[in-house]
């Protein structure tokens, strides 16, 4: 098993132990919102919630993006894990909508102000998601998932949704009558925040989708192959991203007056020292050509 692997198994256990977590933490913040007074928190309740499913469609897709290329997907599942991470973002846009949505309407509807205690249970919550968030992160950044790094936002989001709703709470406490809106203008300003961050973690899914070049991959790439004997240059470098993987197409010059078994035998040297030097890359499918020859195609 290679530490990509492992790294995508990590994000498994990561998700689905968030998935638990969710659901102990929304049961906790709905019925502290309802009996407490406080919209924020049954707002953080409902993004809460909308974590839940946002944890079993991230599992879901790293699931999939596990399974090996078989005959109708030679390149594998590894896009099932961008389209986890973009569905999660697009959860992520409706759940800011609708906090948003009813937050003005608690607004302009007169409410008791919050229990105090309710403080005391987004503290708790905050620390917790912030956790998640960190832990997350650190597997995204070792696996280069999407997936995993838009649940670990969506843990970042949620935490943030709580630091809002203890502010707003906090206000309408110190400030007494006349404050108690204090509470509703944080759940509209953390649906702000989601939204953003919505946005923001929607970009690198999109990408994935698109084929966007991953020039770091590719830059790299063209420099391994150029310290390979034999190679007199690499004209193109292509590569594309599938889930935690690179495919790479590249056409590298040799001399013209080398025989074909022996431009074979550059193409394989290239092929290994890229995979050795970049475990990443699956595979790499290599035009050879003639120095000095540039192919218009």
């Amino acid at each position: 098993m290679t530490s990509t692997d492992l790294d995508n198994s990590r994000g498994l256990r990561l998700s689905l132990a968030g998935l638990f977590i969710n659901g102990a933490l929304a049961i906790i913040k709905l019925v502290t919102g309802i009996v407490g007074h406080s919209y924020a928190l049954i707002a953080d309740a409902v993004e809460s919630m909308a974590d839940i499913f946002g944890s079993i469609v991230v599992w879901s897709g790293l699931r999939i993006a596990r399974r090996p290329p078989d005959e109708n997907h030679p390149y594998g599942h590894g896009k099932a894990e961008p389209l986890a991470a973009l569905v999660v973002a697009l959860m992520l846009i409706g759940a800011a909508i609708g906090i948003s949505i009813e937050a003005v309407r608690e607004i302009i509807s007169p409410h008791h102000a919050p229990a105090a205690y309710t403080l005391w249970v987004l503290f708790g919550i905050i620390t917790v998601k912030e956790l998640l968030y960190r832990i997350g992160r650190r597997i995204a950044r070792d696996s280069a998932s999407s997936a995993v790094l838009a649940d670990a936002w969506h843990h970042r989001s949620d935490a943030l949704t709580s630091l809002a709703a203890a502010v707003g709470i906090s206000i309408a406490l110190i400030g007494g009558a006349g404050y108690e809106p204090a509470d509703d203008w944080a759940a509209l300003a953390a649906s702000a925040v989601i939204l953003y961050n919505a946005i923001r973690i929607m970009r690198p899914p999109l990408g994935e989708l698109m084929d966007v070049e991953p020039a770091e991959i590719t830059d790299r790439v063209r420099t391994v192959a150029g310290r390979v004997e034999g190679v007199m240059d690499v004209e193109k470098v292509l590569a594309r991203k599938s889930g935690t993987h690179y495919w790479v197409d590249m056409h590298v010059e040799v001399d013209g007056r080398m025989s074909v078994c022996d431009a074979h035998e550059v193409a394989h040297q290239v092929k290994d020292a890229v995979r050795v030097a970049m475990p990443s890359v699956v595979d790499v499918l290599i035009h050879i050509e003639p120095a000095g020859h540039r192919d218009e195609a």
